[in-house]
Formats: structure tokens, sequence, C-alpha cells
């Protein structure tokens, strides 16, 4: 054995498909085997089986008793608004005023992005976390800061600076021109150095001019495999607005679709208040939602519209939308969805949540094979959820009588204390910490 070659065991669980659309969705093992090797799931499968494998001498680490799973994959997030997570207002557009932009001022300062990326990414790992989209500020050196710190946790993160040229303070206020030059060396400095991958971010329409705009869809072909992350759709006052300031446009999603920026993995957030067209245009061009529920309760958005998305085909993934949202915690976030589902009149099974925050979330963003689920090849980003983590936890989850009991209690029921242990392409990132 070489110590390259590392073995887990629990109950295992992962996806092979969408539990909506599919009767063979998931690969469950209740007593299960991680094998995993130079940073990548080599095995992954029924215990008594695969340790027959194992080479002589090979050390297994015991999480027996506890389930075994890919790393969540979070799609839309703000690091920069961390410190003002769970802050009063009325609705999104004072909340922005009021509190997020005057919170981005700061990031002009690289020591303090530096000090807020570190303890962003200790919240994800904390919440079993491992791959996220993160928006970053106007200010490059913000991402610089929060890639220097993922790279050296390695880390699978995506990010990028935000793109912003009108309808914003001046303190935060790019140009065309200067957001597209910065936006390319980003891409150049950051994109596929080791596990970092550059998304190109106009925060949203009404913050663009058409230029930048433009300049922003010229970027998304010359570099056809970065990202693109902003926001649609998230409330009706929104809406109003770009109607307003996109007078020809046919639509909110339109604006983008007609700069080239609805494309293979482009990440769309919220998708509240979109129409059928907008839906047909969305599956045509591969384009995802990141559904934000958290966030679209805090500041009274609307209610995600699961039963017309899976009509049309919509890829869907659940994302936090901290600092909008108010826990880092997928467990939270899936709490919230089934909740949001409900009062819209469908329903969310348990086994399609977890698909949702992790094959579901990488095949939204293009990289099935590379995160998301335990096929061989993948990289092992995985972390270790225990059922018995608070005293109602584990009563409850005692009486489960099926898989689909057991993970519907941990997503209703669950936050960050019940994840145990996180990894990062095999290494261990997180511990809970024990009394």
């Amino acid at each position: 054995m070489t110590s390259n070659l590392q073995a887990y065991r629990g109950s295992l669980l992962h996806f092979l498909a969408d539990p909506a659309f599919s009767d063979n969705a998931h690969d469950w093992h209740e007593d299960g085997l991680l094998i995993v090797e130079d940073g990548k799931v080599k095995a992954a499968g029924g215990y008594e089986r695969l340790h027959a494998t194992l080479p002589p001498g090979a050390v297994v680490h015991d999480y027996s008793g506890k389930l075994l799973m890919p790393g969540f994959i979070d799609t839309h997030l703000h690091y920069p608004q961390t410190d003002m997570i769970a802050s009063p207002s009325e609705g999104l557009l004072p909340w922005l005023e009021t509190y997020t932009f005057p919170s981005e001022r700061q990031f002009e300062d690289s020591k303090h992005a530096a000090n807020v990326a570190d303890f962003f990414l200790d919240e994800l790992l904390r919440c079993g976390t491992t791959t996220a989209m993160v928006y970053c500020t106007v200010h490059p050196q913000s991402v610089d800061a929060f890639f220097a710190t993922s790279e050296r946790r390695g880390l699978r993160m995506v990010a990028g600076k935000v793109m912003m040229d009108r309808n914003c303070p001046d303190f935060l206020r790019d140009t065309a021109e200067s957001s597209a030059r910065d936006t390319e060396a980003l891409i150049q400095r950051w994109h596929k150095r080791g596990r970092s991958l550059y998304a190109i971010t106009p925060r949203f329409a009404p913050t663009s001019t058409e230029e930048q705009l433009h300049l922003a869809g010229e970027l998304a072909r010359a570099y056809p495999d970065t990202f693109i992350q902003t926001h649609v759709s998230e409330n009706e006052a929104e809406c109003a607005w770009v109607r307003e300031l996109f007078p020809n446009s046919r639509s909110y999603i339109d604006v983008y679709d007609s700069y080239g920026m609805m494309r293979p993995r482009a990440m769309y957030g919220h998708c509240i208040w979109l129409d059928e067209r907008d839906r047909q245009r969305m599956v045509e061009t591969q384009s995802a939602a990141a559904i934000c529920p958290t966030s679209n309760l805090f500041l009274g958005s609307g209610l995600f519209d699961f039963e017309r998305a899976d009509q049309a085909g919509v890829l869907l993934s659940l994302a936090t939308d901290v600092g909008g949202g108010t826990s880092f915690s997928m467990l939270q976030t899936m709490n919230e969805a089934y909740k949001v589902a409900r009062l819209k009149g469908s329903y969310l099974p348990a086994l399609r949540m977890f698909y949702l925050a992790t094959l579901g979330a990488a095949r939204s963003m293009q990289l099935e094979g590379t995160i998301g689920n335990f096929s061989a090849g993948a990289e092992a980003d995985f972390i270790v959820i225990d059922p018995q983590a608070t005293p109602l936890l584990q009563r409850r989850t005692a009486r489960s009588g099926s898989l689909e009991e057991l993970l519907f209690a941990l997503a209703l029921l669950g936050d960050d204390r019940a994840i145990a242990a996180t990894y990062a392409a095999g290494q261990q990132v997180h511990a809970r910490e024990t009394t």
C-alpha cells in the first residue's frame, strides 16, 4: 500500500441521475467503502466486495454509523457579504444600498479581502460545501485574495470580479473597458490554475450599460470554457426596472441572451419570474438556474416554481445566496427549498434535494465526472454526515424506516453540526470539534 491510497467505511450515497426523472437515480450502500487514490475516487460501493480489493495492511478510516456523500455544491453566493448577513431591510434594492454596497467597498483592501475569504471558506467547509460559485467585488484584488485562499486549501472553486458600471455608488463603479480588461487578466491568471475556475460576472443587468454587457458577451465567446454568473428575475420591482432600462428586450433573461451570455456554464441566480419562453431558452442554451430559497424568503422576492422548471427541463441546482441568504448550510437551504415547493403546490423528496446539491449542481455547471458523485476518476471531494449530531436528530433518525426518511430528517433538522468531516481532493479540510 502506498500513502496515496486511503479507504473510508460508512453508509455510502451518491447519485447517478435525477430522481425526478429516473427510477435508478442513486447508489446506496448501508455498509459502504470509498477508496481514494491521489486525490481522486478509485472505487465506491459495498464494503464486503471492495474491502477484498484493498492491498494487505491497508488502513480503513471507520465512519460506521455515519453517511459518506459527495461534498455539497453551492452555485450562487457572495463572499463579500459575509459580514452583513442577516441585515434588516424592506426589500432587495434598499438592502443593496444600505448594506451591500458599503460592505463591498472595504474589499479595495487586499488584507480585508483575504481575512473575509478565510472565514468564508471556513464556514463553507464547516457546512460540508466543497465547491461554490462565488461573486467577488468590482475590485480585482478581491478575486486574487479569494483564489489565493482557496488555492492554499486545494479547493475546487469558481469565482469572478463583479462588472458594474452604472446604477451603483461611485466608489464601486468600474467602466465597460476597465471591467473587460480586468476580467480578461483575471481569466488568464486564475482560470484552470490548479482547481480554480473563472466566472465572467456582470452583477445584474441594471448595473451594466449595454456596452459592458456587449464586452461581457465577447469575453464569453472568446473564453468558452469559463463560467458566466449573474442574477435574473429575482423580484418584481427589479423586473420592472429592467423593462424600463431595456425596452427593446422581450424579457429580463432576453437581455443576457441578446449579448451572447446564455450558453453552457452560464448560471443564473433566482429565476423566479420567468415565463415559458424564458425557460425554453434556458434549455436550448444549456443555461442553468441557481435556486436560492433562503434569500428569496428573506427578501420577500417570490417562490421558485419547481414544477414548471421541471416540465421545461431546466438544469437546476440549489444555492445559499449568502448574504441575502441566511445560512451557509446546504442542509438548511434544502429545508427552505422544501417549504418553497410546498407553497407553490409541488413536492420535493429528500433524494431530489440531495441530488440538486451534488450531482445536479455538477451537471448544471457542466462538471459531471469532475465533481458531484463517486464515479471512478472524479475528484475526491466528500463529506461525512452524522445522523446523531444533535439529540433531536439522533432521536428522529433512529426511527427512520427508509433512506428517504433518513435524508428528509437530515434536510429538515440538520445544519453545520451534522457535518462530522469534510474532505477536498482526498485531504481532510474540516473536522467537527468534539467535546
